[in-house]
């Protein structure tokens, strides 16, 4: 699996309605340790089948953001089951990204 572009428009059924966890990256294309995050997003999402990564623009979804209380990215906010379970803000390691969703 790849990482899914969400918007407000899928965002239920992509997040919310989820069957497995979903780890939601909140980012901009203007900020840097997001694009360096990116990457390792990716490298995660590959083959993963335990939980979904989806990505979410603040400056395109800036309603979606402030629904989450998102005001410093990079955001990453687990879901399970339609409910934020776990959040970390800041440029963080691959392996902690894992142990984050993998709890």
């Amino acid at each position: 699996m790849s990482v899914i572009e969400v918007t407000k428009a899928n965002f239920e059924s992509e997040v919310l309605k989820s069957e497995v966890p979903v780890l939601a990256d909140f980012n901009a294309g203007w900020c840097g340790p997001c694009r360096a995050m990116k990457p390792m997003l990716d490298e995660l999402a590959e083959g993963n089948t335990a939980y979904k990564i989806v990505s979410i623009d603040i400056d395109a979804e800036d309603e979606l953001a402030e629904d989450y209380d998102v005001t410093s990215i990079p955001c990453l906010v687990v879901f399970k089951g339609g409910e934020e379970v776990n959040r970390s803000v800041g440029l963080i390691a691959k392996d902690a990204i894992a142990e984050l969703v993998e709890g």
